[in-house]
């Protein structure tokens, strides 16, 4: 399958849809780990296909490091996305996205903060890998 801008996009937004929905239900103020718990479900339910807590592999000059690296998860093998639940997005945090971006060479990143009051306008933010910018629309 070719990997269009559009077709992200659309993962994108059903992601989006999924944390939407979570935060309906339950709100802020839990931990990062009931969200994550959440979202496996909601994205089986759409049946979206992710891998959750991937061992982000780092190679250096050749060296094949041993980290403890965890993306919270990897969508269609297309999408990162991360997990929060703090009072406020910091630039480590935006950082941490591009780098699993880079390192598992995917196109885009979310990253999902869940203590907010309204996800679509302040709890979320999409990061685009620069080596995929010119995807087909």
């Amino acid at each position: 399958m070719d990997v269009t801008k559009s077709y992200i996009n659309n993962l994108v937004y059903k992601v989006n849809g999924a944390a939407i929905e979570i935060s309906k239900e339950l709100g802020p103020g839990l931990l990062e780990s009931v969200y994550h718990k959440c979202l496996k479900k909601e994205l089986s339910l759409r049946k979206i296909h992710f891998k959750s807590e991937l061992s982000v592999p780092v190679n250096y000059k050749g060296l094949e490091l041993e980290t403890d690296l965890r993306c919270d998860f990897l969508v269609e093998n297309i999408l990162v996305v991360e997990l929060k639940a703090i009072d406020g997005i910091l630039p480590i945090h935006e950082a941490q996205v591009l780098t699993y971006m880079k390192l598992l060479e995917v196109p885009k990143g979310l990253l999902i903060n869940f203590n907010c009051t309204n996800i679509f306008r302040e709890g979320q933010r999409t990061f685009v890998n620069e080596l995929y910018r010119n995807l087909a629309d």
